[in-house]
């Protein structure tokens, strides 16, 4: 991609926004191993208001997701009231600013920015397990009972998968994928048969993040989630989505700047003892515990093959998508024991 100015478009956003607020200054916040941008913006009058800018995926979904994340935001019942950010309206509407050019279709919402209190350790005791599994299973009870009342979402599992096959029978697909063909269509049937057969799609819909990292929230002194931010990966879907990241936040060896995608952690004596505590206050299904195969399949086919070097720099998608391939798509089968679990949740 030749040079871009973000911040010029993130300016020109602005400017169409509330052009009698002068910026005064444009810091770039991105996380460094993601391609989103996000900048923190100065205003003169020293207000400070947050901007994303995009321009992977489509316009319509960046638009559906952020106006479904305004509406969860506001309609969260306490204590989750003030859990995420709010994003600038204008009129009656969200705003949303799209920059149309021959280089880059991008698109730019603005947030309010949110209050941080303690960030998660990098590895978690066990009484700090079972304070955030408390908390999880709270404020996945709050999602759920204002589930009716957010604005309806497009997206679903199977689309994404569909549109992973769909790219492997174009002229580019066909090239990038040439080595692994068999084995990404062979996980897409595996995922779509488990689909069925655990009747994935009665499962209760909600909103979730799917990426938490001890980067991305934060919690009081006394363990409660307090604030949320980063919702690239949001969507409208099962609870159990969220589950394989939060398998990575509890794990043994922690949080790490240097990262992969394994499937252990979901198999953890750890994250039984998260389960456990998480059941009783919003009880599973086997069917769903079973489910957290898939979710970690879908993960893997759909962020880190479909999407990786538009969600990491180039350098992490290759290594990403490289382990997947070798290591953690053909470990599936042999390494996820949904029974162990049932047996641990007397399922």
């Amino acid at each position: 991609m030749p040079f871009i100015d973000f911040a010029a478009i993130i300016r020109e956003a602005w400017m169409a926004y509330d052009s009698s607020r002068e910026i005064a200054r444009i810091n770039d916040i991105s996380a460094q191993v993601s391609t989103n941008h996000v900048y923190q913006i100065t205003l003169r009058d020293k207000s400070i208001i947050i901007g994303k800018l995009s321009y992977f995926g489509k316009y319509e979904y960046f638009v559906e997701d952020h106006t479904i994340i305004n509406s969860l935001s506001n309609n969260l019942p306490a204590p989750f009231e003030h859990f995420l950010a709010r994003s600038l309206m204008k009129g009656n509407s969200l705003f949303v600013h799209r920059h149309q050019s021959e280089v880059i279709d991008a698109w730019v919402v603005f947030y309010r920015p949110i209050k941080i209190r303690n960030r998660p350790p990098k590895r978690f005791n066990q009484e700090q397990i079972v304070k955030l599994a408390e908390q999880f299973a709270l404020f996945h009870q709050s999602c759920h009972a204002i589930r009716h009342t957010v604005p309806p979402s497009s997206k679903t599992l199977e689309v994404d998968i569909h549109h992973l096959l769909e790219i492997m029978n174009t002229e580019v697909g066909r090239h990038e994928y040439r080595l692994h063909e068999g084995l990404i269509r062979d996980q897409a049937e595996r995922f779509f048969e488990n689909m069925e057969r655990l009747k994935a799609n009665q499962f209760d819909k909600i909103p979730v993040f799917v990426d938490w990292n001890i980067g991305n929230f934060s919690l009081t002194s006394s363990f409660k989630l307090f604030s949320r931010w980063d919702y690239d990966w949001f969507r409208v879907s099962s609870r159990m989505m969220d589950f394989y990241f939060i398998s990575r936040i509890v794990s043994d060896i922690g949080d790490r700047t240097v990262f992969t995608y394994n499937i252990g952690p979901l198999m953890e004596e750890r994250f039984i003892l998260f389960l456990k505590t998480y059941h009783q206050i919003f009880p599973f299904s086997a069917e769903e515990i079973q489910f957290l195969k898939e979710v970690y399949r879908f993960f893997l086919l759909n962020y880190v093959i479909k999407d990786g070097r538009y969600f990491f720099h180039e350098i992490f998608a290759t290594k990403l998508q490289k382990e997947a391939y070798e290591a953690h798509l053909p470990s599936i089968e042999r390494e996820f024991d949904a029974g162990i679990l049932l047996k641990a949740l007397n399922l």
